[in-house]
């Protein structure tokens, strides 16, 4: 009997943690994070604060997870786009194919005063966004996988090493989107990225 009710203790726990995480997630989505307060995540959610603090150390740790867990979803999305492609089509095409899905995530999924808060937490360092910087993120995979098949079928220089390159490309993504968050809305992010791309690869080609 005791089992049972620690059981359905358990599951109820998981239940609140997860409602609350949900509620936030659409909270930060729609009004942004700075706009929602721990207050405002606990009442929509229909749970206490003292719930709340019982499974968050606060509102910083929760938008780490959620970081996390966003930076999974979206590189897998990634990967998934990728596999939509024709295996034939030139490997310069599939990055630009690629670097314009990540502009319209970056636009239309995340949005702009999400990106903002992100990169204030990469400076600041009040909120965890390793899994976003980190050089073991699968984006950087997928771009160093990419790369590594354009040289090998002859399309791309061989003298630089393709980590190297996947990094820079990484690095040149998050610096336009650094200008369309401090330029928005008179900024076009997706063809930023993809003309920027262009010259790039043009560098790159034999």
């Amino acid at each position: 009997m005791m089992k049972k009710v620690i059981n359905r203790r358990k599951i109820q726990a998981e239940e609140t943690k997860k409602r609350i995480f949900e509620t936030a997630r659409q909270l930060f989505q729609e009004q942004g994070f700075e706009n929602v307060s721990v207050d405002s995540v606990v009442e929509a959610a229909g749970v206490s604060k003292g719930a709340f603090y019982v499974h968050f150390n606060s509102k910083d740790a929760l938008a780490a997870i959620l970081i996390n867990e966003c930076v999974n979803e979206v590189d897998l999305d990634y990967k998934s786009y990728l596999k939509t492609l024709h295996p034939a089509t030139p490997i310069s095409d599939i990055l630009i194919a690629l670097t314009g899905k990540i502009a319209d995530v970056i636009a239309y999924t995340i949005g702009c005063d999400n990106m903002k808060v992100l990169y204030k937490a990469h400076l600041t360092k009040t909120i965890d966004s390793a899994s976003a910087m980190s050089y073991n993120r699968e984006l950087y995979k997928l771009f160093t996988e990419v790369l590594e098949r354009g040289v090998q079928q002859g399309e791309f220089r061989e003298d630089i090493p393709v980590d190297l390159l996947a990094k820079h490309l990484v690095l040149a993504i998050r610096g336009i989107t650094f200008e369309w968050c401090i330029r928005y809305p008179d900024f076009d992010l997706r063809q930023q990225i993809l003309d920027h791309f262009k010259i790039l690869l043009y560098g790159l080609k034999r």
